[in-house]
């Protein structure tokens, strides 16, 4: 596991005690009723983060970081609830790994590789050139360097379905990595919001300006939501050049794996655990693109549920993610990191522009 280059503020009474907890043996396996409860506990945050997030302004963000600020916010008035915690991390850790998995539904191959294969040029410069320039700032800055690779990662391919994916590889703490989806979640609503704004002001057909959208915005939502005012065929470019993007989180995982081995970048001996998630992305994402609607007749409505039900997985997941953030750490940590994102985000938004 990445260790902070900063330390951690005092903990409070509740941290204190979430600390001694943790540090008790977890392999006793705890009562089936804490378990379900844990698990239900993290459903009923997810629901209370989508109903936030229909409040005016907190729609902007979106329901997995309106979800992970009420986890967050829990946690540091009532503490971590211990006993559920088996539950708590079966969504943390497995229901993370499902939701990875069933995103790669998603990316619709036939799609990229036959229409978007000059624009995976852009997408791949793209990914090294956010992750490049993030980790460079950040070393400049003495930034947190965990946090800053996920938050270069998420930049560069997808938002918080990046940074899940490549957490566990990388050995991030679960704090880390709910701090870096709330990040990104709310830095590419901004970015894609004044993209909004600055659209009737820009000299571009609305096909460039879907590309151009597609290439530098954070997430699939944020491109959807930047690009659709230019028409459908801007939207169809947009959603076409961040897709090339998504497919590029797979080999980007396998090479960070690759690379983490090589450095010795990981806690004591302990071996990186093999991606299988990311081969069921793979499979999903074939199974989606090469035989759902095609030789399985589907409905509209059934794609959308899908979808709603991925998100919602996930919103589950960065809920018990959500539960380990201490805010007193996250002052001293996230500061550095987050200026090195929106530095990297503005540069990228301006250098691709100028590209297109």
């Amino acid at each position: 596991m990445a260790s902070p280059l900063h330390e951690s503020a005092p903990l409070n009474d509740n941290d204190q005690a979430s600390v001694k907890a943790e540090s008790k043996p977890h392999n006793i396996p705890a009562p089936v009723s804490f378990w379900l409860g844990g698990v239900a506990f993290t459903f009923v945050i997810a629901l209370l983060g989508y109903g936030l997030a229909y409040i005016p302004g907190f729609d902007r963000v979106g329901p997995l970081a309106c979800a992970i600020l009420i986890a967050v916010a829990y946690r540091q008035f009532w503490g971590y609830p211990e006993p559920l915690r088996s539950g708590i991390q079966f969504s943390a850790k497995r229901l993370l790994r499902l939701a990875i998995i069933l995103y790669g539904l998603k990316l619709n191959m036939g799609v990229v590789l036959h229409q978007g294969l000059g624009l995976l040029v852009y997408d791949a410069g793209v990914i090294v050139f956010s992750i490049a320039l993030t980790m460079l700032i950040a070393k400049w800055l003495k930034a947190d360097t965990s946090l800053s690779l996920m938050l270069g990662v998420g930049t560069g391919v997808c938002g918080a379905a990046a940074i899940a994916a490549v957490s566990p590889i990388i050995q991030a703490k679960d704090e880390d990595t709910a701090i870096g989806v709330g990040i990104i979640a709310l830095v590419g609503t901004v970015f894609a919001i004044a993209y909004t704004v600055l659209r009737p002001f820009l000299p571009m057909t609305a096909v460039d300006y879907g590309m151009w959208s597609g290439i530098s915005l954070h997430e699939i939502a944020h491109v959807a939501l930047a690009a659709a005012p230019a028409g459908q065929d801007g939207l169809a470019m947009g959603l076409l050049a961040k897709l090339g993007r998504v497919l590029l989180l797979v080999p980007l995982c396998f090479l960070l794996m690759f690379w983490m081995k090589r450095s010795g970048k990981r806690q004591g001996a302990a071996k990186i655990e093999f991606p299988w998630f990311l081969i069921g992305f793979l499979v999903m994402s074939l199974f989606g693109s090469y035989v759902l609607g095609k030789h399985i007749p589907v409905s509209a409505a059934f794609n959308a549920g899908v979808a709603q039900l991925t998100t919602f997985v996930l919103t589950m997941a960065m809920v018990g993610l959500g539960l380990n953030v201490n805010l007193r750490a996250l002052r001293s940590k996230a500061a550095k990191p987050l200026i090195a994102m929106t530095i990297t985000s503005i540069l990228l938004s301006a250098l691709s522009y100028m590209l297109i």
